[in-house]
C-alpha cells in the first residue's frame, strides 16, 4: 500500500519552534492525501480544483455589442459634421445579422448582440438623435453625433478569454467568480479533490454540552462547536466526536478509532503534561508526536503528530488559544492536506494604537486587533483584556496583530503587522 504521508511528516530537530518554522514544516512536508472526483458547477464553490480549467474557445466568442446603440462602420461618419444614416436592420442578442451591414447605414443593436459584418463601432442610443418618433425600433434613420473613436462600445472576441487560456489552475479553491468563469467557457462540472474527512473531539471531565445541565465545576463545551465552525468555511466533511472524559484509556482508544476513519483529527484540550491531560501519550503509544510546544502566545502547547497517515492536531484547550492556531496552523495545513495551493494571508501595516511595556523576547504574540479611526486612517488597538479563556476579544476584533519574536515592546503609533480576518476565511 502506498503511503500518503512521509512518517515523520511534522519531524524537526529542536525543542521548541518558532512561528515561521511551523509554517515551513506545514508548507514543505505536507502532501495531498484527497482523492479526486467531477462536481457539479453548482456545487463547486469553496471546493480546490484537481485540474486545470482551460477556455476551448474564445470569450466572448464573438465581437458584439457593449451598449444599447446603433452599430455602424466608422469609416461612413463625417470628421466634422453630425452623420445621419438609414437604419438598416436591427440586431439583438441571441439573433446575430444575417446580411453584411450595408454602406453608409447603421444598425439597431442592442448589449451583447453580434456585430454586423461590416461594423466595427457602436454609438450608444442616448449620444444619438432619433427624430421625432417615440418607438426607436421604428425609426428609419438616425443622427451619429462627432467625435466617436473608431471601436468604440465593441466587445471583441476573446477580449474577456483567449481560445486555450488557463482559467483555474489545479489547487485554487473555487470562488463564486471563478465558477462564473468556468461556466463561461461551457463546463457543465469540474474535477475537484474530494472533501477531507476532519474527525473532532473536545477532552476534559468539566466539560458539559451546550444545552445539557451545568453543574458545579462544570463548563459548556464552547471549542468543539468553535472548531465545528471554522471548519464548515472549509471543504471539508467534519465527523464530531463529542467530550471525551480525562481517562487515558478513553483518549487513546477514541483517538485510534479516529485514525482509522478519519483523513485528519483534531483534539481540544489535554494537550499539556498534567496528569489528567492524555493526549502527548496516547499520541506517542499509537503513532508519532513530532511537534509539540511552540514559541508563540497563545497557543504554547499545540502539538502535532501522525498515527499512519493520519495526521493529528492536538489545540490547547482555552478557546482564544484554539481559535488562534487553528486559523494559524491547522487551516493552511487542510488546505494542503486536501490539495489546494500554500498560501499565506496578508499582512497590513498600521500604526499602534496601544502600548507594551514589556514582551517577552524570542516569543511571537497574537492580539485580537480592533480596526480603530485616527486622524490619518486607520490605526490597529488590541482588546483590552489578554487572556486565552476571553470569547468576547475573538467577537470584538477585527483581525489578529502580529508582535515578532524580536519585539521587547510597542510604543503608541509604532507601525505593527495587522492580519484581518478576511485573509484568514472568516
Amino acid at each position: 500500500m502506498t503511503r500518503k504521508l512521509l512518517d515523520d511528516c511534522f519531524l524537526h530537530d529542536k525543542d521548541r519552534l518558532r512561528h515561521n518554522e511551523v509554517l515551513t514544516i506545514l508548507r514543505d512536508r505536507l502532501t495531498a492525501i484527497a482523492g479526486d472526483e467531477y462536481v457539479s458547477l453548482d456545487d463547486a464553490l469553496g471546493r480546490i480544483a484537481a485540474e486545470d480549467v482551460r477556455a476551448p474557445r474564445n470569450v466572448p466568442a464573438y465581437d458584439n455589442s457593449a451598449v444599447d446603440g446603433y452599430a455602424v462602420r466608422h469609416a461612413d461618419l463625417n470628421d466634422n459634421a453630425p452623420t445621419t444614416l438609414f437604419v438598416a436592420m436591427r440586431v439583438a442578442a441571441g439573433h446575430p445579422a444575417r446580411e453584411p451591414l450595408p454602406a453608409a447605414s447603421a444598425a439597431r443593436i442592442f448589449t451583447g448582440a453580434m456585430m454586423p459584418a461590416g461594423a466595427d463601432t457602436v454609438v450608444m442610443q442616448e449620444d444619438c438623435d432619433a427624430g421625432e418618433s417615440d418607438e426607436i425600433e421604428d425609426l428609419k434613420q438616425v443622427t451619429i453625433p462627432i467625435g466617436l473613436k473608431p471601436g468604440a462600445n465593441r466587445r471583441r472576441a476573446g477580449e474577456d478569454l483567449a481560445e486555450g487560456a488557463t482559467l483555474i489552475d489545479p489547487g485554487q479553491v473555487f470562488r463564486p467568480q471563478d465558477v462564473a468563469a468556468a461556466a463561461s467557457v461551457g463546463r457543465g462540472s469540474v474535477r475537484c479533490f474530494k472533501k477531507l474527512k476532519v474527525a473532532v473531539y473536545s477532552s476534559g471531565d468539566e466539560l458539559v454540552e451546550a444545552g445539557g445541565t451545568l453543574g458545579q465545576g462544570g463548563v459548556f463545551d464552547s471549542n468543539r462547536p468553535l472548531l465545528k465552525a471554522l471548519l464548515q468555511t472549509l471543504p471539508v466533511e467534519v465527523v464530531d466526536l463529542g467530550i471525551l472524559a480525562d481517562k487515558a484509556g478513553t483518549v487513546r482508544d477514541a483517538l485510534k478509532q479516529a485514525a482509522e476513519t478519519a483523513d485528519v483529527v483534531i483534539t481540544s484540550g489535554g494537550a499539556s503534561r498534567g496528569e489528567e491531560d492524555h493526549l502527548i501519550e496516547s499520541l506517542e503509544a499509537l503513532g508519532k508526536r513530532h511537534l509539540w510546544q511552540i514559541a508563540i502566545k497563545p497557543g504554547r502547547p499545540m502539538a502535532m503528530g501522525q498515527i499512519g497517515d493520519t495526521p493529528i492536531f492536538g489545540l490547547p484547550g482555552n478557546p482564544v488559544a484554539a481559535f488562534v492556531c487553528f486559523l494559524l496552523y491547522v487551516r493552511p495545513a487542510l488546505f494542503k492536506l486536501g490539495g489546494a495551493l500554500w498560501f499565506e494571508p496578508r499582512r497590513f501595516t498600521l500604526p499602534a494604537a496601544f502600548e507594551i511595556e514589556k514582551k517577552k523576547a524570542d516569543r511571537r504574540e497574537f492580539y485580537r486587533g480592533l480596526l480603530v479611526p485616527g486622524p490619518d486612517g486607520l490605526t490597529a488597538d488590541k482588546f483590552s483584556r489578554d487572556g486565552s479563556g476571553l470569547i468576547s476579544g475573538l467577537r470584538a476584533a477585527d483581525g489578529l496583530i502580529e508582535i515578532p519574536e524580536a519585539a521587547t515592546s510597542i510604543s503608541r503609533g509604532e507601525p505593527v503587522a495587522f492580519i484581518p480576518f478576511g485573509e484568514l476565511g472568516l
